[in-house]
């Protein structure tokens, strides 16, 4: 049964393909939908179609972290004692949400769950979902169901993506929100890092499922030396340097300083575009080190950081 101690927040971004039926599936639970200025119509359709659905129209693209940030900061300012992140291109199957919140409340120590991600078939697990269940993350994952071992209730891992999150009240009072240092990818992955050092677990419940709908998805390779290539280095590195768990100033300004070389290589062969590459590419990371350095301190601390309340919400 669907609890309004339960919020479903949804990140709308161009989702009008996928929209109808993620909503539906949402069932009877409070759901805020946060826009994030979409251009084809999303907003129309929700307003028309879903008229009881909180909806937060942003005027700027926010970006997947900080617009979940507005999300979930309306849902705990209205008594949420959990919230579900649910990516627009994502459905719920059957009762899947009812039961994280009931292991959730019996299992407090896992401050995030996530259902298994499936495709829309229901009979594959998503391609990229089945890398966080891997042997690396946890061993036994693959090897109950192949040796036919009793599959177990919960799967720890260390990482799965925000596309089907639940949240404790708990982990939001500790760990906060998303680290607005990133601004699309790289998001979930700061926040796991946070969840590990501040003590809550990560979990996948295998015997619930959501559809995330993107198996026949076009992808596009990101073209060499382009700005979308220059800014896959750059959140590559800030998700590395920013992990609360490992950070080392020391090995930050090593990773800046050995470019220092190759600049000036690539200058006195005469290699001019590869000097600019380069120049440009350590000027990234140059700008980004303070915010990395704030960053790592902020998140080194306990609260509901980047959450914009309105109430001090501190029982978990």
């Amino acid at each position: 049964m669907a609890s309004a101690s339960t919020y479903i927040i949804i990140v709308t971004y161009n989702g009008l393909t996928w929209l109808k039926r993620c909503l539906k599936s949402c069932g009877n639970y409070p759901v805020v939908v946060v826009d994030n200025a979409s251009t084809d119509g999303t907003v129309g359709f929700i307003e028309q179609q879903f008229p009881n659905i909180t909806l937060l129209k942003q005027e700027t693209n926010l970006g997947f972290g900080q617009a979940n940030n507005l999300g979930i900061s309306y849902a705990l300012n209205h008594g949420a004692k959990q919230v579900f992140l649910l990516n627009q291109d994502a459905y719920l199957v059957d009762d899947a949400l009812e039961q994280l919140v009931t292991f959730q409340k019996t299992h407090p120590e896992y401050w995030v769950l996530s259902p298994l991600h499936v495709t829309p078939g229901l009979d594959r697990l998503d391609e990229n979902f089945s890398h966080y269940v891997n042997y690396k993350n946890n061993a036994c994952f693959y090897s109950d169901y192949v040796l036919g071992h009793p599959i177990k209730p919960v799967y720890e891992v260390p990482f799965v993506n925000a596309a089907a999150w639940l949240v404790s009240l708990k982990c939001l009072n500790t760990v906060g929100g998303f680290d607005p240092l990133f601004f699309h990818y790289g998001e979930d992955d700061n926040y796991c890092q946070r969840v590990l050092f501040h003590g809550g677990k990560i979990g996948i419940i295998p015997n619930v499922k959501v559809i995330h709908d993107r198996v026949d998805r076009e992808k596009h390779p990101i073209e060499p030396f382009s700005e979308a290539y220059y800014q896959h280095k750059l959140k590559n590195f800030k998700k590395r340097h920013a992990n609360v768990n490992t950070f080392d100033v020391s090995v930050l300004n090593k990773k800046i300083s050995s470019y220092k070389k190759p600049i000036i290589k690539a200058f006195c062969k005469g290699q001019f575009k590869r000097f600019k590459r380069l120049k440009h590419e350590q000027q990234l990371f140059i700008t980004a080190r303070q915010d990395i350095l704030k960053s790592v301190e902020q998140n080194k601390q306990q609260g509901a950081t980047y959450l914009p309340l309105t109430q001090n919400k501190t029982n978990g």
